[in-house]
């Protein structure tokens, strides 16, 4: 059985004394399960199933029912997580979240889309993901509260001083020629917001990050176990649906985090010719193993190779590079003890 979420409750009993409890959420082969574990007057741990079955929807919804009734009784997470109520927002981030629901509800399309277009070929130019100029929401907050001048688009919750001062231009040329009911500060957004329909659209947003998370948890897991066995990136691409950058991104972190990725780097490496390995490893030994570009030019590989190929030729350098700085940091460590 998985354990894909835990998390330690307390309270106060009276006389300084406190009580600790914990709730987790497991999942073995598709099967749900959420428990509480609270130790009776003698002080030993008595475990209550909330939950065992297979619909994620009704754990969630148990699982939640359980917390708040948990909370009722004077239970407090010890780490504060997205379990906690809606309410627990205040301030600035209440303000942001409050921001990002009006726009939801009241879309500008007619601009978002103008400004998507300006992020793409103004991201090209710099040769910048997109997102690193302005995010989705971000965009979406423009396009809605239409800032007319540098000291509004500031405004804008994750549009500083430095994004404002590189693409202000631009930005408010396109803002310019839409015509906007409410201006600024934003403190009127507050006001026209349902409260009811803004906790549950909070709640909402919270119950999907935590699903985000848990399948995360157990696509860990699975890859975990397809790794430990031996399997390809291959075998990983087929249980876990996932795009083969994204799980190498995966393996490169885990591998940091220290899990043992070794069968998997060998089960890839066995269809590289030795020859190929031996020039990227000296390779990697002259240009360093920072970025794998000098790497593959110094191997005399970039011109010859194109497409698919490129993309296979980089995926084993990636795994490669594990093998390369885990023995370099072996050697490290044998010198400097």
């Amino acid at each position: 059985m998985n354990i894909v979420f835990l998390n330690t409750l307390e309270k106060e009993t009276g006389d300084h004394q406190i009580l600790s409890a914990q709730v987790s959420i497991a999942e073995e082969q598709g099967v749900w399960n959420v428990f509480w574990n609270e130790p009776d007057s003698a002080g030993k741990q008595q475990q209550a199933q909330w939950y065992q079955g297979m619909s994620w929807d009704e754990m969630l919804s148990i699982f939640r029912h359980g917390l708040r009734e948990k909370f009722r009784n004077g239970f407090r997470p010890i780490v504060s997580s997205d379990l906690e109520s809606a309410q627990v927002l205040s301030g600035k981030a209440r303000m942001t979240q409050m921001l990002t629901y009006y726009c939801e509800e009241h879309p500008s399309d007619e601009v978002y889309e103008p400004l998507r277009a300006w992020r793409r070929e103004q991201a090209a130019r710099e040769g910048k993901a997109p997102y690193i100029l302005a995010t989705n929401r971000v965009l979406r907050m423009i396009s809605v509260f239409l800032p007319q001048s540098k000291e509004e688009l500031q405004q804008i919750p994750g549009f500083g001083e430095q994004k404002t001062n590189m693409y202000a231009g631009d930005i408010l040329k396109l803002t310019a020629e839409h015509t906007r009911t409410n201006g600024f500060p934003l403190d009127w957004v507050a006001r026209s917001v349902d409260i009811v329909k803004f906790e549950a659209w909070l709640l909402a947003q919270k119950e999907q990050k935590l699903r985000m998370e848990l399948d995360r948890e157990v696509s860990k897991r699975k890859l975990l176990e397809i790794a430990a066995r031996g399997g390809s990136l291959a075998d990983l691409q087929a249980d876990l649906t996932m795009p083969r950058r994204e799980l190498l991104l995966w393996v490169e972190e885990l591998d940091r985090d220290g899990y043992d990725m070794d069968l998997l780097v060998e089960a890839e490496l066995t269809s590289v010719p030795e020859e190929e390995q031996i020039k990227a490893w000296n390779a990697f030994e002259s240009e360093g193993d920072r970025y794998l570009k000098p790497v593959l030019q110094r191997m005399g590989g970039t011109e010859e190779l194109k497409g698919k190929e490129l993309d296979h030729a980089y995926e084993w350098l990636r795994l490669l590079r594990l093998r390369f700085r885990k023995e370099k940091e072996s050697i490290n460590t044998g010198v400097a003890s």
